[in-house]
This record gives C-alpha cells, structure tokens and sequence, in this order.
C-alpha cells in the first residue's frame, strides 16, 4: 500500500518535469531574421583623398576669390579662432566612415575642406547642419564638407540625416579623439583645411549659417560661395 501510495505521488511529478522539459523545448520561438538596417543618408567617403574638381566660373557655386586668406592665428568677426600659426596638419587620426569601408585617415582628406564636427544631442548642431548641406551643394567642385559624429548613438546620427537632408560624407568619433587632439571641449567645432591640407581656422562660435559660412570660406579659404 505504501509503495502504491508513493508511486502515485511521484508519477504527477515526473509528468510536470516532462510536460515543462518538451514543453519549454516545442515552445520556444524560432530565431527571428535580423532587422534590416535603414539605408544611410550620407554619401559614403571613398573620395574624400580626391581633390575637388574645379569649377568654372559663372556656374553658380564657389569660386576663387582674389582676396588673401586671412592670417592664421587671427580673430574672426563673428567667432573665437585657434591659433593657428602658419596654418597646421590635421592631427593624426584614423576614423570610420559611417557608411562603412575602409577608415578615414584625417590627414589624408583633400582640401579644399569645411570638417564640421556634431552630435544629434548637441542643439546649435542640429540648428546648423542644414546650412553645411546647401554649403556642399552651392561650393560643389571647389571645396569638400565633412562632418565628424562626435560621442553620438547610430540611430540619433542617422535619424538627423534623414530629417535634415544632410548627404555628405560623415566620420564617427565616439571617442573625441579630434576634440581632444585640438584642445577643444564644446561642440559644434568647424575646421577650414586650405588645399594643402593645412587648418586655417578653427570655428567655435556656435551655430553658424548661411552667411557666416559664406564669410569665413571666403576669408579662410579664399572661396566666394553663394550665400
């Protein structure tokens, strides 16, 4: 009787215990197909070594100027600048591109260039990066935007683009490695690289737009751009 009784009393257990093992088994939901990536916005940086290509005159974008570019070191009138004595190198950093592909060594992006460094969380960024997207189009052939994604989350980068219809090329440095090359802490930062590679000034006095970019491409970069 004893043995009966415990036989009775085990069995409902071993039920449960194989009812929860195939049950947990036969339950278990197939793996789901990673979710594809959005497409990105920004033009992928394949030809960021390659110069810009001339313009001719009259064509309704940049052209040179018969001003000289003002001295390095000086002060801008609408913003704070590095000294920069004699103009200098970019530092030596190599950063992804967000599109992919090989990475970006800075030193090697050809100037003529406006490098524009953002984050989707930084408000004066956001307020800009539409006035450096008409800037690209309006100085196509004679100068090169790129913009640097400092300290930012993929999604916010992207989500950005996509809103503001921002194209070109975009380097990610989630480690403010520039930043910290350049003795900089706030952000945006904008760099203006002359076509020998050398930064003729740097730019940090807060959003800047049409005009203001115009002035200091022109004044930097020797460079009449549309405003």
């Amino acid at each position: 009787m004893n043995r009966r009784r415990l036989a009775l009393a085990v069995l409902p257990l071993l039920l449960v215990v194989t009812g929860c093992t195939s049950g947990t088994a036969d339950d278990e939901p197939a793996p789901r197909p990673a979710a594809a990536e959005r497409p990105s916005p920004f033009r992928d940086c394949a030809t960021l070594s390659t110069a810009p290509r001339t313009t001719s005159p009259g064509s309704g974008t940049a052209t040179p100027t018969t001003d000289t570019p003002a001295s390095p070191g000086t002060t801008a009138p609408n913003g704070p600048t590095a000294p920069v004595a004699g103009g200098s190198a970019l530092p030596e950093l190599t950063l992804s591109c967000f599109t992919g592909g090989a990475p970006v060594v800075l030193r090697e992006v050809a100037g003529p260039a406006v490098i524009n460094v953002w984050a989707s969380w930084c408000p004066p960024c956001r307020k800009e990066l539409p006035a450096f997207q008409r800037l690209s189009e309006r100085a196509a052939g004679q100068l090169q935007v790129v913009g640097v994604n400092s300290r930012d989350s993929r999604g916010g980068a992207q989500s950005i683009g996509e809103d503001f219809g921002v194209r070109f090329p975009i380097l990610v440095d989630q480690g403010e490695a520039l930043q910290r090359e350049l003795k900089r802490n706030a952000i945006p930062l904008t760099l203006f690289v002359d076509a020998d590679g050398q930064v003729r000034h740097i730019d940090a006095s807060g959003a800047l737009d049409d005009t203001k970019l115009a002035k200091l491409v022109r004044q930097h970069l020797g460079l009449a751009v549309p405003a």
